[in-house]
């Protein structure tokens, strides 16, 4: 039986002058061409070395088609393309070649969820609908639905972790993507200080954890992911909450994962002083390093302590600067801090305050180095262009995200929290995990 592909999406996605994609488009054509039976007749046709050839460029094209439309291609393929497009190395080699050839393979959408209110629900939209819809036509959040409250640890390659501490603390992968989660896993207390990512040289995902048990003891853990994997006892966290001991004192909760360094980073600030560091924790080795982050202007005594986020893969500093703008930092070399970079100087813009709030501007995505997407101190999703100072602010369309407190996303994102995760093919039964589909589905507003 001869292979089915919609020829017209690869037309789109490869060169049709490529010798290799016109042999191939004869390769699927048929045999014997009716109109010319007769005179074809008795010809002989020769395929010697074909299918090795005809793997080896079926895999090189399906490696160039977006994640999201292989998983949609995934069902309507013959069996031996769907077995690929299903395998282990075949997510592996489309994640590398996305990351380092073609983002467009691995469209980033946002993820976010209600940190106020225990709704179910999870809502996600495109990042580049965002930045392409023109003004009337807003983007459309997609809602999923999981049995019980979810939020978001982190994202690593295309898998959200989330957690649950409705009854019993509960953490699970989940890959909007292709659908697919992992069985619950048991946290045994209440999370403090938390992270998600992904051990590179072990190629071994991992959660950490300050875990608080019902007798109020805490243990450092770190789980990694896999068949016979459980929680492991590693050295203490550096820093305790609330602990007046403390020389400094760690801003967030959860530790932002960079990309290829295999680390989860937190922000720490003095409790007298202007001191700003980065905490690192190192998920291959296990240990915890610091280093310093931006410093404030010497005479700048405006008292905003920033926050640390992700951009473009590194990692990101958005400083207030005397009340008058906020300085956009990049970290270009992981670990150096002669490598912080200022990116943007953005100038505050009345719609984008709030005195009331002490609140910095945190950046989300940046597009091609002049069009940042941030979440402003006014509480509004806002796209800045950093080299002409103008600001637009999105609409996006949130009325089927069952969130029913929270006032539209058009209007303010109110205590919804967001995380960017980039799609692809990775499954949690990939590195040995039992996965299902059951755990998230789409949301269904009743009406």
């Amino acid at each position: 039986m001869r292979p089915h592909y919609p020829s017209k999406l690869f037309s789109e996605l490869v060169d049709a002058s490529n010798p290799k994609i016109q042999l191939m488009e004869r390769m699927n054509s048929p045999l014997h061409d009716d109109d010319n039976d007769d005179e074809r007749k008795g010809e002989v046709v020769t395929t010697t070395g074909m299918p090795a050839l005809m793997d080896e460029l079926i895999e090189e094209i399906l490696l160039r088609i977006p994640a999201s439309s292989l998983v949609r291609l995934r069902n309507s393929v013959c069996g031996s393309w769907r077995t690929l497009i299903s395998s282990s190395q075949f997510a592996k080699d489309h994640l590398r070649r996305s990351m380092a050839v073609d983002p467009a393979l691995t469209y980033p959408r946002v993820a976010y969820y209600s940190s106020s209110y225990s709704y179910p629900t999870i809502g996600t939209f495109s990042v580049r609908s965002v930045f392409e819809n023109p003004p009337r036509e807003p983007t459309k959040v997609v809602p999923y639905e999981g049995r019980r409250c979810r939020s978001i640890i982190g994202s690593c390659n295309g898998l959200l972790c989330l957690h649950d501490d409705e009854l019993e603390d509960r953490a699970m992968l989940w890959n909007p993507c292709t659908g697919f989660t992992s069985q619950p896993l048991k946290i045994g207390g209440v999370f403090n200080y938390c992270g998600f990512g992904y051990d590179h040289v072990n190629d071994k995902y991992k959660l950490f954890g300050i875990v608080i048990k019902k007798s109020r003891e805490s243990v450092t853990r770190i789980f990694t992911f896999g068949p016979k994997s459980k929680w492991r006892t590693i050295q203490d966290f550096p820093y305790r909450l609330r602990d007046p001991s403390n020389k400094a004192s760690v801003v967030g909760r959860t530790g932002r994962f960079v990309s290829g360094t295999g680390t989860l980073n937190w922000l720490l600030r003095g409790r007298r002083s202007s001191f700003v560091a980065v905490l690192s924790l190192d998920l291959v080795k296990e240990t915890y390093s610091q280093f310093s982050a931006p410093s404030r202007d010497s005479d700048d005594d405006h008292c905003m302590f920033p926050r640390l986020d992700i951009l473009g893969g590194c990692l990101a500093v958005c400083c207030e600067t005397k009340k008058t703008h906020w300085t956009l930092w990049l970290m270009k070399e992981y670990g150096v801090p002669q490598s912080w970079t200022k990116l943007a100087i953005i100038p505050h813009h009345p719609l984008l305050i709030n005195s009331r709030l002490n609140y910095v501007l945190r950046p989300m995505y940046m597009l091609k180095n002049d069009v940042l997407l941030a979440k402003s101190p006014s509480g509004k999703l806002v796209l800045c262009n950093i080299n002409d100072g103008s600001i637009y602010f999105p609409n996006i369309d949130s009325s089927s995200d069952g969130m029913t407190k929270h006032r539209p996303l058009s209007r303010g994102v109110g205590s919804r929290i967001f995380h960017i995760y980039h799609e692809s093919l990775v499954s949690p039964s990939h590195f040995g995990l039992p996965s299902c589909s059951s755990e998230m589905r789409l949301f269904k507003p009743t009406l």
